[in-house]
């Protein structure tokens, strides 16, 4: 792999390549002031590295063309959406060039009668969801960020989210990609189709790349049916074991639900006094399940989900009767990541995932892991498929950080041993490279940097990401 010496602007690109650039693309797709720049050295990390040249494509042949100097000249490249990213995976750590794929936003194409829609990289995940509803269908990969978050960086960093349990995570629907490669070349890989087995399956190896590989320009994904109707039901617990116990319960008894989301004492305490339902002091974790389809099928499964928290000892189940006070319970979730910042003004939000029957004993685990409490601990997310958010929160007196580090470590090492992975849906960026090594094989590794140098001979994609020692 290779590694960048951090460059000046001039000696990354020279005026020669600046004038270039502003002679292919024109002067308003090449930002070089450092006011532009400021605006795109960061991500949701909060790390923060200077871009040396901003990039606002509007076409395919803006990037193929950009990348075409890039590679000339041997300059590092990082592409970016909305910069919501959670693992540096958007930061332009040895600087370069980054592109501002924002404005690649349109929706090409949508086809009701193959299930299909053709975006641009730059659609923002939620217009897609609302337009695609139009036609009586329904994107299901629902990230938090969704009314920000693009397309382009959910495929990038395979973005999960709360529909995760029943519908799956953004690979799931997708198709077809247009892909630029580091040499400026153009790619089309999978099939308008929705089935294709022909040869090997490029477009699932570019999916949660993070743009170490290429650029992705046109996006097909898949569609379904919009469900009929969506129920919302809240379940409250005195103790965390009957949240997780019951949660357990619902899917033996062949329950799917659309979501089934939970948050612990530590989360609660954050978020009292946000939302709009009221939780009480005796509540020390919440059950939050949506349930989709008819009306007839919402009926019995609400029924079976209502008695299975009664018999785990839920203090109160409350389904919500209109759309207002579904709102209402879901305002509860949406507030968490702002509220935690009430408890310590420092997080590190890990998107660990275990298999769903060892979600007990990962959170023990963490309870003995910060048994002196010296840091916060606040554990919520997408408990029907064992994707845990551990948030680590600490202050700013002296040695907090360094304590924050050393249980991220021992959490990592943890998940790994029940069997899981350090990343459910966040993807690895440079805040999780350091731990690739617990969960991958030196066998996979070799195997991936090969992958890695085959696209990216020059090492000038993303560097500094995924891999520890780039």
């Amino acid at each position: 792999m290779k590694l960048f010496k951090r460059k000046t602007r001039e000696e990354a690109l020279g005026r020669k390549g600046v004038s270039e650039l502003v002679r292919l693309l024109g002067k308003d797709k090449v930002l070089t002031e450092i006011e532009d720049r400021l605006c795109y050295s960061y991500d949701g990390t909060k790390q923060k590295a200077l871009p040396d040249i901003v990039i606002r494509p509007k076409t395919t042949s803006d990037v193929s063309a950009t990348l075409k100097v890039a590679d000339k000249q041997r300059i590092p490249v990082y592409s970016r959406g909305a910069g919501t990213g959670l693992s540096g995976g958007a930061v332009p750590l040895h600087g370069g060039i980054i592109f501002d794929l924002k404005g690649m936003n349109k929706i090409v194409n949508i086809c009701p009668e193959d299930f299909t829609a053709t975006v641009e990289p730059g659609v923002v995940t939620k217009h897609l969801q609302d337009e695609v509803t139009r036609h009586g269908l329904f994107y299901p990969p629902d990230p938090s960020s969704a009314a920000f978050s693009t397309i382009g960086g959910n495929v990038a960093e395979c973005a999960g989210g709360i529909t995760g349990l029943k519908y799956g995570v953004t690979r799931d629907y997708i198709l077809a990609m247009e892909i630029v490669l580091p040499d400026g070349s153009v790619i089309n890989t999978g099939r308008k189709t929705l089935r294709s087995v022909t040869g090997y399956d490029l477009t699932r190896l570019f999916v949660g790349s993070e743009g170490t590989l290429g650029i992705f320009t046109k996006i097909t994904v898949k569609l379904i049916p919009k469900p009929e109707r969506v129920d919302t039901l809240a379940a409250f617990f005195g103790e965390r074991d009957d949240a997780i116990d019951a949660a357990d319960l619902v899917v033996e008894n062949t329950i799917v639900p659309r979501t089934l989301e939970f948050m612990d004492h530590m989360t609660i305490s954050a978020v009292r006094g946000f939302g709009g339902i009221t939780l009480d002091d005796n509540v020390k974790a919440l059950l939050l399940i949506d349930i989709d389809g008819t009306g007839e099928n919402i009926k019995h499964d609400l029924s079976i989900v209502e008695r299975v928290c009664k018999e785990k000892n839920a203090l109160k189940v409350k389904v919500a009767e209109t759309e207002k006070e579904r709102n209402a319970i879901w305002s509860v979730r949406r507030s968490i990541s702002p509220a935690l910042y009430n408890i310590a003004n420092h997080k590190i939000n890990e998107d660990v995932c275990v298999p769903r029957s060892k979600i007990k004993e990962l959170l023990q685990k963490v309870d003995k892991i910060n048994e002196k409490q010296e840091v916060y601990v606040a554990s919520f997310g997408h408990i029907g498929d064992g994707n845990i958010h551990v948030n680590i929160m600490y202050t700013d007196e002296p040695g907090q950080g360094e304590i924050a580090e050393r249980v991220v470590q021992s959490v990592m090492e943890e998940v790994v041993t029940l069997g899981g992975t350090i990343s459910g849906e966040h993807g690895i960026g440079n805040k999780k490279s350091q731990f690739m090594e617990l969960e991958i094989s030196p066998q996979e590794l070799s195997i991936m940097k090969k992958f890695k140098d085959f696209f990216d001979p020059k090492g000038i994609m993303n560097p500094g990401k995924l891999f520890p020692s780039t």
